[in-house]
C-alpha cells in the first residue's frame, strides 16, 4: 500500500481541525461528539482516529492550531518594523478580533476548565502562554527604553496583565454573551493604549 504524503497527510488532519472549530462554534467543544466532527466533512470515525487517538487529543490540536495562528500574527508584527507600542497594540486587538469567534471562546473556555484537572493540559497551555509572554515582554521593555510609553513598568507583569485580558474577556463573553461588545471593547482598548503612550 503507498504511503500518503506528509503533506496530504497533515491537509486531511487540518479538515478535522477546521471541522471541530465549525463544531465548537455551534454548540460548544464540550458538547461536541467525534460523530459530529466526523459528519461535518463526511468523514469516517476510523479516519478520525486515524490522526487523533481521542477527543481530548483533538482539544489539544485546537490549541496547537490557535497557538499557531497567534505565534504568526506576533511573527508578523515583529517583522513589520513597527514601534514596540504599535506592536503590543495591534497584538491586543488580534486577541480582542479572536475573542469575537464564538468558537475559539468556547474551546479557549473548555481548555481552561480541563487545565485545571488535567496536568498534560495545564503544562501545554502553560508552555504556550509563556512562550507568547517573552515576546511581549520584548515589546513592552522595548517600549520602555525607547520612552514610548508614559510609565515605568515591569515588562513580565505587563505581558501577563495583556494576555491575561484577552482570556479574561474570552471566558466572559463564553459565560455572557450578552455582557459587552467587542467593538467597544476593541475602542476602550484603544483609549487605553493612547493614554500609555508618551506625549
Amino acid at each position: 500500500m503507498p504511503k500518503i504524503h506528509p503533506s496530504v497527510r497533515e491537509g486531511r488532519r487540518q479538515r478535522f481541525i477546521d471541522a471541530a472549530w465549525r463544531c465548537a462554534a455551534r454548540k460548544g467543544f464540550r458538547d461536541t461528539t467525534v460523530d459530529d466532527v466526523c459528519n461535518e466533512i463526511a468523514a469516517s470515525k476510523g479516519a478520525f482516529y486515524g490522526y487523533f487517538a481521542s477527543k481530548r487529543a483533538l482539544l489539544l490540536a485546537l490549541l496547537d492550531d490557535d497557538a499557531a495562528d497567534l505565534d504568526e500574527i506576533m511573527a508578523a508584527l515583529d517583522r513589520r518594523g513597527l514601534t514596540a507600542v504599535e506592536c503590543l497594540r495591534r497584538f491586543t486587538k488580534a486577541m480582542v478580533d479572536r475573542g469575537a469567534d464564538q468558537a475559539r471562546a468556547q474551546v479557549r473556555a473548555d481548555l481552561w476548565a480541563t487545565a485545571l484537572t488535567e496536568p498534560e493540559v495545564r503544562d501545554r497551555v502553560a508552555s504556550l502562554v509563556g512562550h507568547r509572554r517573552v515576546l511581549l515582554r520584548t515589546w513592552v521593555r522595548a517600549a520602555v527604553e525607547n520612552g514610548e510609553l508614559a510609565l515605568d513598568v515591569v515588562p513580565n507583569a505587563f505581558a501577563a496583565v495583556l494576555l491575561a485580558l484577552g482570556d479574561g474577556l474570552m471566558l466572559h463573553n463564553a459565560i455572557d454573551a450578552s455582557g459587552f461588545r467587542w467593538p467597544n471593547i476593541a475602542r476602550a482598548l484603544d483609549e487605553i493604549f493612547a493614554g500609555l503612550a508618551a506625549g
